[in-house]
């Protein structure tokens, strides 16, 4: 069958710091007015996820349009291979290599850290989780912490813990809405409450809290994030490139490079478009404004607007993006494998 550009449907995360700020996109939430909604899993090919985490149910993306409709992404990369994902390394099972997501931090979000590489060597349950925050809306003031002040030592960072002085050890940055932070597995860190981001990410569930700002019954993990943590400045500039380039009718930023993703940012003019040709997959979340995404000879066509996200199979060489009122995305894809690996 011709394959299109799949909508996602969203997986919802009810969080103890979570809010309705997802209402802005114009979601019908789950829950009432009180429920809050911390993390909608965009994209997720997940078996299984941590209890402390995911909740520990598998989770595993749907498609919400055309003739597979309700199939999982993962049932489709099976049957139809490349076409779907083009020329990037996937797991023998079929798994799809990202999780995606929006977390709103209506309240500060747990101080946490992903295994190190050096403890997911050591601990094979464990799996490594890098991450890219866009900060897609920020209230007044509010802040994003990531890494440790220099000069912290696990002995202090412990006792800072046990004291609860540990916002005083962390470097926090403002939260500007346009910005993106890259995180490494095994940095420590934590969202502040006002703020709503787009998450990047490697796909893993694993987490490890280390302090929840005073609220109790959640289960705090210690000693395992202190094997984890990378103490000394955070050194993510060589991720960020920070480039800017104009294209056709947008302005396109490189936000983030390393290893396991790339993001763009694309800003599309006023009545702008923009001719999207890859020759792997790539996601595309919207995050301001509506538009057209147009494919194929015979012009199929699909409407898109702030909070969809849509995959973009390998099989459509080329896809037109254009937008009546002016449009933001983000493009996500991951690094093709090397030719031996494919």
């Amino acid at each position: 069958m011709a394959l299109y550009p799949f909508l996602l449907e969203p997986i919802y995360k009810e969080k103890v710091w979570g809010g309705r700020a997802l209402e802005r996109f114009g979601r019908a939430l789950p829950g009432g007015a009180d429920t809050g909604i911390g993390e909608s899993w965009e994209l997720a090919d997940l078996d299984a996820t941590a209890p402390s985490g995911g909740g520990g149910e598998p989770a595993h993306t749907r498609i919400r349009n055309g003739p597979l409709r309700e199939r999982t992404l993962r049932e489709v990369v099976r049957d139809f291979g490349g076409r779907v994902t083009g020329r990037i390394r996937l797991s023998p099972d079929w798994a799809f290599p990202l999780l995606l997501k929006y977390l709103d931090a209506r309240e500060n979000v747990s101080v946490q850290v992903h295994p190190s590489p050096a403890y997911a060597a050591e601990h094979p349950e464990a799996h490594l989780k890098s991450e890219a925050w866009y900060v897609v809306h920020a209230e007044p003031g509010a802040r994003i912490f990531k890494g440790l002040r220099d000069g912290t030592t696990p002995e202090a960072f412990a006792e800072a813990i046990a004291e609860g002085r540990v916002e005083e050890l962390m470097v926090g940055v403002p939260a500007r809405a346009g910005d993106c932070h890259y995180l490494p597995s095994g940095t420590c860190h934590a969202l502040g409450a006002g703020v709503l981001v787009a998450e990047v990410q490697t796909p893993s569930d694993t987490t490890f809290r280390v302090f929840d700002w005073g609220r109790t019954g959640r289960e705090l993990h210690v000693a395992q994030a202190l094997e984890c943590i990378e103490f000394g400045p955070l050194d993510a500039g060589r991720f960020e490139p920070g480039t800017e380039s104009a294209e056709d009718d947008a302005t396109v930023r490189h936000l983030v490079s390393c290893e396991h993703f790339d993001v763009h940012h694309w800003d599309l003019d006023r009545a702008g478009a923009h001719t999207f040709a890859s020759r792997s997959c790539a996601v595309l979340m919207v995050v301001r404004g509506a538009g057209t995404l147009r494919w194929g000879e015979a012009d199929h066509a699909l409407a898109v607007r702030a909070g969809d996200t849509v995959l973009v199979p390998a099989a459509l060489a080329r896809v037109d993006l254009s937008s009546p009122e002016g449009l933001e995305t983000l493009e996500i894809t991951v690094p093709e494998a090397p030719q031996e690996d494919r």
